[in-house]
Order: structure tokens, then C-alpha cells, then sequence
């Protein structure tokens, strides 16, 4: 997911999406573990887009508290 889609969405739904990344991110260490993995690239790719909700969840937090 890009960070100008983040960057548009509530912080309640930043959240949300937090959570959703969170638990794919799990599913696919699951997978990973037993053998059914296909597409290793998607552990990366999964980390990375809970990092960059991460960031964009505290630069939010910082502006609101900015102003």
C-alpha cells in the first residue's frame, strides 16, 4: 500500500489497517513455518507496509499534538 493512501485515511482506520497487516503478517510466518509459503517476498513486502502505517501513525500523532 502507498503512504499517499495512508496519508488520507483516519487514524482510526490507520489502526484497523495496522491490525489487518498484523495478522496477514502472522498467517504468512505460519505459513512459512510449514512449508505452504509460495511467495517469500510477501513476509517483506507485509513487514514494510506495517512499518509505514507505523510511521505515518506517529507523524499524525505528532501534528495533533503540534497544533
Amino acid at each position: 500500500m502507498r503512504a499517499s493512501e495512508l496519508r488520507d485515511m483516519s487514524l482510526e482506520e490507520l489502526e484497523a489497517k495496522l491490525k489487518e497487516f498484523s495478522e496477514a503478517l502472522f498467517n504468512l510466518k505460519f505459513q512459512h513455518a510449514t512449508g505452504q509459503l509460495d511467495n517469500t517476498a510477501q513476509l517483506k513486502k507485509t513487514r514494510r507496509d506495517i512499518a509505514r502505517v507505523k510511521t505515518i501513525i506517529n507523524e499524525k500523532k505528532r501534528m495533533a499534538e503540534a497544533s
